[in-house]
């Protein structure tokens, strides 16, 4: 268990962070930015918290998976591989963990027609909360593929994860719209009909 007696350190007061292991980073290093975007997307999932209570089946999803995004921070923030003596392996997300997101979206995704059109944030708060989330999600996503192409011992399953995450959010999105009854669709432009000036 983490015991954290003082907040501040005064040790990243020149720009820098230490990780769980290897030299500190600067705390715009492509390593920090990817779990720094964790974080936040966290936020979000805990702010569509605020609006899920009425929404049980939904609200314990967005737990265990704000507590998937602490494990997969740790990873992120572990650079390297264990030494072979290590006594406690390092703490990595897991394929295990992936496929649980996949049953939970086929179990959701069961539930809603098929979209006709792509579809915009809105409806409900807490849909609207699923999709801001899923945005952050997103950019964490695209941070996590820089960091395995620029650092190619960062463990894929980060990536895989991320990626089943966002699509995850997307339904959930879309279930808090009254299972895709409630979802704002995309009206696509027609410049057509706009009067010349």
């Amino acid at each position: 268990m983490v015991k954290l007696n003082t907040i501040y350190t005064r040790t990243g007061d020149d720009g820098s962070t230490g990780l769980v292991r290897g030299p500190r980073r600067t705390k715009h290093d492509l390593r920090v930015e990817a779990y720094g975007s964790l974080e936040e997307a966290n936020a979000f999932i805990g702010q569509a918290r605020l609006t899920s209570s009425s929404r049980p089946r939904i609200d314990a999803v967005l737990s265990r998976v704000q507590n998937d995004l602490f494990d997969l921070g740790s990873d992120l923030a572990t650079p390297g591989a264990d030494a072979p003596d290590a006594q406690y392996p390092s703490l990595r997300i897991r394929p295990v963990q992936t496929l649980w997101l996949e049953q939970q979206i086929d179990q959701f995704n069961a539930t809603l027609q098929p979209l006709t059109s792509f579809i915009l944030p809105g409806g409900t708060p807490l849909s609207v909360s699923l999709h801001l989330a899923r945005t952050v999600t997103r950019r964490a996503e695209r941070l996590v593929a820089a960091l395995v192409e620029a650092e190619p011992d960062t463990s894929p399953e980060t990536l895989r994860y991320l990626n089943r995450l966002s699509d995850l959010l997307f339904v959930l999105g879309r279930v808090a719209n009254d299972n895709g009854a409630g979802d704002v669709l995309w009206v696509p432009g027609n410049y057509g009909d706009v009067e010349k000036g």
